[in-house]
């Protein structure tokens, strides 16, 4: 109920209406790129369906559609009393459009606690579309519609009941059916390398945010936002339509009524890295911050795991954390023994591992701990753990292997954040669970990982997709293994992947220990990296190929440029630069064997200004790192001007 007030309030307070009575919604973006129509079409003599189309720019992105839910009350109707209802063959055959209303328009500006950019806008054009049933049920069903000028936004609201009959929605109905020709960027599950295919060639459920290329040379997305009381929903391809996707639900959601169903967001613009600009709008449909206490205590930042978990291990790593500006260390698993069992017990510590001294050791040099913990002690003990984490001084949690996908498992994870809140404990979740705007609302949730991250090893190409596919939904714990020699890219690439990646509490070393750095003078890199951003630009960049991304934190600007498997030469013009400004250029390159460190980064340091182009040759699997920040007149006289030769 906890969510469903809020949407009721907010529902309520859009007083200013016009446009009663229409039987079609149609709503355009304040731009007047993005147009939807919602309207009833006669499927077959005896029923109806809701459709709806999408347009960007006078070109259709979605073709009609249908939309709605699918409901099996059939027990609950009958356990109340109501057992001569005619039951359709579908719940949404019988409703009928009572009226269309037009809100006003909204348009104000915000300031999240942190994120890829500190102002968001939040502008839209919206209406509701009125149904009900008049069989005697005395169902009703909303379809609440917001017109972006990032995209178009849609929910199912079930007003109350008035005799109390549960809701158990069985299906959703939506569907996206695509221009003919339309290509996709799919991934089976959350942690899967990414394949180009047409629709029709999808063989199982694919996640989202869904990225498609089509034929008229437009990108779109397909997402969602404001999903802590739902289940996951996938993309299959429809048996029956061409071109289409369907919606599949994980689980049925059983719902009591006043009740908002999670948004679909469906995306679109000219150019893939506009998606990932435009990704706020997954922020704004989700509620305010609910920890009015937030900017006291969740402080995002970088971090190292300590691998060793002994006491003498992590007294180490916490130096060299303070030693190069990271702010948190990790103890992953076996701090606590078994971890994939019910048997473990996340209270009691491992007898090799002080941490209490570990701990105040971390105060001290100002060093916050983060500890992994498995499902199988949140399970079991979260609610005697937090308070006990909290009283040991522990900052943050990063949860293991959790489930996420059914209704119950989706409402539980999201409670758990909320426990986490209450006790003042920061989060990192792990393995499958992706993100859909939670940390709005709850932005002691920092990141997730739900990527095909460095775990795995992806090579160069995989890299260059996931900016204009995964990173949609927001911040993914990637986690950076710098010195692993497994790597499949090289190390410059991986400098850029730690910006291009964006997550507040960015993991950098992952696999790595104190011992490792040999005085690496790129590490400096690392070293000023920020990790939340005033804005953020995608300068250059398609799927499969690169990616520049530029990020300005205050003054500084980090840009980020990775190539794929092939690499290429490539430029970047810093016309984003303040203009009449000197800038100092900190250019981290692969300069190959004539750099004679086990990395082979290449360290530049030059002057610039915005009318300054730089030129790269990046090596295949390769990539370029560059800080840049308004010169003082001490550093123009260490920097050399640039001469316009290739990095």
């Amino acid at each position: 109920m906890r969510k469903t007030i809020f949407l009721l309030g907010a529902f309520i307070s859009a007083t200013s209406l016009m446009g009663e009575n229409m039987k079609e919604l149609r709503l355009a973006s304040p731009d007047g790129t993005h147009e939807v129509i919602f309207q009833q079409r006669q499927a077959t003599p005896q029923t109806s369906e809701i459709c709806y189309q999408i347009s960007y720019k006078d070109q259709p992105v979605i073709e009609e559609s249908r939309a709605g839910l699918e409901l099996d009350n059939r027990v609950w109707e009958m356990a109340l009393g109501v057992r001569s209802l005619k039951q359709p063959a579908c719940w949404m055959d019988n409703l009928e459009i009572d009226s269309v209303v037009t809100h006003a328009p909204v348009d104000n500006l915000w300031h999240p606690l942190y994120g890829e950019r500190s102002t968001l806008r939040n502008a839209y054009n919206s209406a509701t579309m009125y149904l009900s049933k008049k069989d005697g049920s005395e169902y009703r069903l909303n379809i609440e519609v917001r017109a972006y000028d990032e995209g178009i936004a849609f929910r199912y609201f079930f007003p109350e009941h008035p005799r109390a009959i549960f809701h158990k929605v069985t299906g959703d109905l939506t569907e996206y059916t695509f221009p003919t020709g339309t290509m996709a960027w799919a991934e089976d599950w959350a942690q899967a390398p990414f394949e180009r295919k047409a629709i029709e060639n999808m063989k199982h459920p694919v996640e989202r945010a869904l990225t498609l290329e089509l034929p008229s040379g437009l990108w779109a997305a397909l997402t969602d936002a404001d999903v802590d009381d739902w289940c996951l929903t996938k993309f299959g391809r429809s048996d029956s339509k061409p071109n289409t996707l369907t919606s599949i639900m994980y689980s049925p959601v059983d719902v009591v009524t006043y009740y908002a169903t999670p948004w679909k967001i469906v995306m679109a613009a000219e150019k893939p890295g506009e998606l990932l600009e435009h990704n706020g709008i997954i922020e704004n449909l989700n509620p305010p911050c609910a920890i009015a206490d937030a900017a006291q205590w969740v402080k995002p930042g970088k971090i190292m795991r300590e691998t060793t978990i002994t006491t003498e291990g992590a007294i180490a790593t916490i130096d060299f954390c303070a030693e190069h500006h990271i702010p948190y260390m990790l103890f992953d698993w076996l701090w606590y023994v078994p971890c994939t069992s019910h048997d473990g017990d996340a209270t009691k510590v491992v007898s090799k591992l002080d941490m209490p001294r570990v701990i105040a050791y971390g105060k001290e040099k100002g060093i916050g701990i983060w500890v992994y913990v498995n499902q199988h002690a949140l399970m079991k003990q979260a609610k005697e753990l937090f308070p006990l984490l909290r009283e040991w001084g522990i900052v943050g949690v990063k949860s293991g292997f959790v489930q996420y996908a059914s209704h119950r498992w989706a409402t539980w994870l999201h409670d758990l954040v909320r426990l986490a809140a209450e006790n003042h404990l920061m989060m990192n979740i792990h393995d499958e669970f992706r993100p859909s705007g939670f940390s709005r609302t709850y932005p002691n949730l920092l990141t997730q990982e739900g990527i095909h991250g460095n775990e795995e090893f992806p090579d160069a190409t995989h890299n260059t997709i996931l900016p204009f596919t995964r990173m949609i939904n927001g911040a993914a714990d990637y986690t950076i293994c710098y010195f692993d020699k497994r790597l499949k890219t090289t190390h410059a690439h991986q400098l850029a992947a730690s910006l291009v990646f964006y997550s507040p509490l960015q993991t950098i070393f992952w696999y790595d220990k104190p011992s490792f750095y040999q005085g690496e003078p790129e590490i400096e890199w690392f070293e000023n990296l920020q990790t939340v951003f005033d804005e953020s630009r995608v300068l250059d960049g398609m799927p499969g190929k690169n990616i520049t991304l530029a990020r300005r934190n205050g003054e500084e600007w980090f840009v980020g440029m990775m190539t794929n498997n092939e690499g290429g030469d490539a430029s970047l013009s810093l016309s984003f630069l303040e203009k009449d400004k000197e800038y100092s250029a900190y250019i981290y390159t692969d300069g190959g064997d004539k750099v004679q460190t086990r990395t082979h980064v290449k360290c530049s340091y030059l002057r610039v200004t915005s009318d300054t182009t730089l030129k790269f040759g990046l090596k295949p699997s390769g990539g370029a790192a560059i800080r840049l920040f308004p010169s003082e007149k001490e550093e123009q006289k260490k920097f050399r001007k640039y001469n316009n030769s290739v990095l």
